[in-house]
């Protein structure tokens, strides 16, 4: 597989990461030995950075990705997260202090059944601890060799510099796809000017741009994305015309249309990193296809014409999850 550099401090992986968040039930409920076999398929496939966070499922995601990795561990660069938190009551919220950026990574650690994380990120920002003080107890970690290295995931420009003045950055991650670019107003500039890895997260907006899910009826009792505005109401209805004008574009590269919303984001830079969602070997197969498509200018632009973010209705998040991003 094509390999790309995760910034100037970080890691080089290969071109396609992989998304486990699925592997435990968030949006269905998936079969652990299918997802297993999935981790151990890309891997023989050449994916090398894996991606998982402490909030997946109460931590039973880095637990599977964990038994996953078993034998394989030092054949991939191994993400994950901590910072979302939660509650007693089924309520989300957000911990970046430096005493649980400790207990958490120790945690971490122990689920994947590994020495050091090779990337970690602080999940979410936190508006009551000032990111120099948590990006320095992460930094601390690295000292200590339990960390390789750290990045941010969903922050603001300002904060994505701060934390890079207090310790390099390797990577930030950040929802990126046709549905969704607002990172390149300032986020991806930012990451580029200081030298930082780019890891597009969800870059077929969960499932949307695959242009498969006709319904929310569809969908399991559980399913996360009903609550999710893009999905709800007449939204996925005009959502899916725009996804549609995909199917010609993809059928002349001899791929399917998700594949193509994929390549899509490959192309948008060598120093972007998709990790689209995979909890079954088929579809794998199917976004590692996205790695033999090669966009001229010209279907780029069609591309971007087909889906018009500026056109796509709905937020991507409920709005109290809206309003803890970019901060």
């Amino acid at each position: 597989m094509q390999t790309r550099q995760l910034g100037t401090h970080g890691p080089r992986v290969g071109a396609l990461g992989l998304g486990c968040m699925g592997m435990t039930p968030i949006y269905a409920t998936p079969d652990p030995d299918e997802a297993i076999a999935t981790i151990h398929a890309a891997v023989d496939a050449g994916v090398t950075l894996i991606d998982t966070a402490n909030a997946y499922n109460g931590g039973k995601n880095e637990e599977l990705v964990g038994r996953a990795l078993a034998g394989i561990r030092d054949k991939v660069t191994l993400a994950t997260k901590f910072g979302n938190v939660r509650l007693p009551d089924g309520t989300r919220t957000v911990n970046a202090k430096p005493e649980y950026a400790v207990e958490a990574c120790d945690k971490s650690l122990a689920r994947l059944g590994v020495e050091r994380i090779d990337l970690w990120y602080l999940h979410r920002m936190d508006p009551n601890v000032p990111i120099e003080d948590t990006v320095g107890a992460m930094a601390r970690l690295v000292e200590q060799g339990k960390v390789g290295a750290i990045g941010l995931s969903e922050a603001g420009a300002g904060t994505i510099r701060r934390a890079h003045a207090t310790h390099p950055l390797a990577a930030v991650q950040t929802e990126y796809s046709l549905a969704t670019r607002d990172v390149e107003a300032e986020i991806l500039p930012a990451c580029r000017e200081l030298g930082i890895g780019f890891v597009a997260y969800a870059p077929l907006s969960r499932g949307l741009l695959s242009g498969e899910i006709r319904s929310l009826d569809e969908l399991g009792e559980n399913d996360r994305r009903h609550a999710m505005p893009r999905f709800q109401g007449d939204n996925l209805a005009h959502n899916l015309e725009m996804v549609e004008s995909l199917a010609d574009i993809a059928a002349v590269h001899g791929v399917s249309t998700a594949a193509l919303a994929i390549a899509w984001v490959l192309a948008r830079g060598d120093d972007i990193v998709p990790i689209p969602g995979c909890s079954r070997r088929a579809t794998l197969a199917d976004s590692l296809s996205a790695l033999t498509v090669e966009l001229a200018p010209a279907d780029l632009a069609a591309i971007e014409a087909a889906v018009d973010a500026g056109r796509v209705i709905g937020t991507r998040y409920p709005e109290k999850q809206m309003a803890r991003l970019g901060l």
